[in-house]
């Protein structure tokens, strides 16, 4: 827990030194499909991916564990390419590109030992997880656009593998992560509460998608598929069910827009606050039903938890997909 609070005053401390930089060379000023309206400095992920990382480093050695290197080359990498993007546009194909690399660099260095579904090729597996990788980078990308959604969403997740790790069901290496992940995010909470003085920027959704990523995979090495999925349940359904309606609307899914669920409530009359509120409490039920199909151990038991997380998650988005708020 000292590393958590830590990562957080550290997090809280470069995000208060930084914001009158960003604030003169990275302003997110507001268009029609902003959730802000008013000019608003963007990349303080530069502090929680900093907290991170050093944090987390710092403990590995310390306890004698080891952070894989890729891991730590490609978060920074990834950053900088987030934090281009967040001064000066890039070409979406370069992002992904890149995105790729570091997604893949990750992956493909994992022990060969490091399964899912035994019964797949491996290289086929890899390749799947490489594109499931490229994905939720994105899309954590892309559910970054409300005030503490990020907060929201990583903290519960990265609450609970701490305690899965503590409960010897993730590797040291992950819970590191996690634990510094959780802290750094909580220093920035305060700079991000409605109405945001800084937001994360790309420069912190993409690589904190990485990070959490390859936690969650972990996990799933570990055995514990349905936890990971349960875990990012709610962003997963959001984004892609937006993704696949975009899609068959023929629309430029690539390009920004106001289509997700969470934003779509805002636009029916749901406070921010109410929108945040709602989902954190989601996230903590997905992670205690997470839980509870790692100490069930039982597929009966599994079942019911996804059923009951898909249940709950269907129930958000038509609240927030609703005409007004109610």
């Amino acid at each position: 827990m000292v590393a958590l609070v830590i990562a957080a005053l550290m997090s809280a401390l470069i995000t208060w030194i930084s914001r009158p930089l960003l604030q003169r060379y990275a302003l997110a000023r507001p268009n029609a499909r902003s959730s802000h309206r008013i000019p608003t400095p963007q990349g303080a992920g530069i502090a929680v991916i900093s907290a991170t990382i050093i944090v987390a480093s710092a403990w590995a050695i310390s306890a004698n564990v080891a952070i894989p290197l890729m891991l730590v080359v490609a978060t920074i990498v990834i950053a900088l390419v987030g934090f281009a993007d967040d001064i000066v546009s890039l070409p979406v194909l370069l992002r992904l590109v890149l995105q790729a690399a570091c997604v893949g660099a990750i992956v493909f260095t994992a022990p060969d030992d490091a399964r899912i579904i035994l019964t797949l090729p491996l290289v086929l597996e890899r390749v799947l997880i490489v594109l499931a990788g490229i994905w939720f980078v994105n899309l954590v990308n892309f559910m970054d656009g409300l005030d503490l959604m990020t907060v929201a969403e990583v903290v519960p997740i990265a609450a609970a593998l701490l305690l899965l790790g503590l409960l010897d069901e993730l590797p040291w290496p992950a819970v590191l992560i996690a634990t510094a992940l959780c802290g750094a995010m909580l220093g920035f909470a305060p700079f991000n509460r409605p109405v945001a003085k800084v937001f994360l920027g790309d420069v912190g959704s993409l690589p904190i998608g990485l990070l959490l990523g390859w936690c969650l995979l972990e996990l799933a090495w570990r055995g514990q598929a349905a936890a990971a999925l349960l875990l990012p349940a709610y962003y997963l359904a959001d984004a892609t069910i937006t993704l696949f309606r975009r899609i068959a609307r023929r629309e430029q899914f690539w390009s920004a827009h106001r289509s997700h669920f969470y934003q779509r409530a805002t636009d029916n009359g749901f406070l921010v606050s109410r929108v945040i509120g709602e989902v954190f409490a989601l996230n903590v039920v997905l992670a205690a039903l997470a839980i509870f199909t790692v100490l069930a151990d039982r597929p009966a038991a599994t079942l019911m938890a996804l059923l009951v997380g898909a249940i709950a998650i269907t129930v958000t988005l038509r609240r927030f997909s609703r005409g007004k708020a109610c």
